[in-house]
């Protein structure tokens, strides 16, 4: 058990990937650092995001802490209906940790602005496996993509254990 404080830096790129459900939460540090420490509690969530858009609303991408890699994502969306440019869209995003046993996928329903690129998608539900399977909360992803099919995002929100 760890019981002197952590660098400012430390505790935030654990606190980063416990937030994004992408840390096994038995790792989170200190009850000093993180409320999950303890088990029980909440964290907020804001990484950034640069992937690439595969084509048929297959995507991947790397998120990130502070700049350092945390996890990388993948995601089967689902076109739904378009309305002027504004396209909607359903499906699966999981996450998985650079390091740690455990996934988070999280069903997300969306839309994508087909002429600016930009797009908005939030949790419907989020289910965890190995270490992460008792997270709960809500993740709200945003960004925009290129013509080049590249994007950048954030993923903010909040996960409770």
């Amino acid at each position: 058990m760890i019981t002197a404080p952590r660098p400012r830096r430390t505790v935030l790129r654990i606190a980063a990937f416990a937030a994004a459900a992408v840390l096994p939460l038995a790792m989170a540090g200190t009850a000093s650092a993180s409320p999950l420490a303890a088990g029980h509690g909440c964290l907020p969530v804001a990484l950034d995001g640069v992937g690439q858009d595969l084509g048929g609303f297959h995507t991947q991408a790397t998120l990130s802490s502070e700049g350092v890699p945390v996890a990388s994502s993948e995601a089967f969306f689902a076109p739904g209906d378009l309305v002027g440019t504004m396209l909607a869209f359903t499906g699966p995003i999981t996450f998985t940790p650079v390091a740690g046993p455990g996934t988070l996928t999280a069903q997300v329903t969306g839309s994508v602005d087909l002429a600016t690129g930009a797009f908005i998608a939030t949790s419907t539900s989020l289910v965890g496996t190995k270490q992460l399977k008792n997270v709960t909360g809500e993740l709200t992803i945003s960004g925009v993509e290129a013509t080049d099919m590249s994007f950048t995002e954030t993923v903010t929100g909040e996960l409770c254990r």
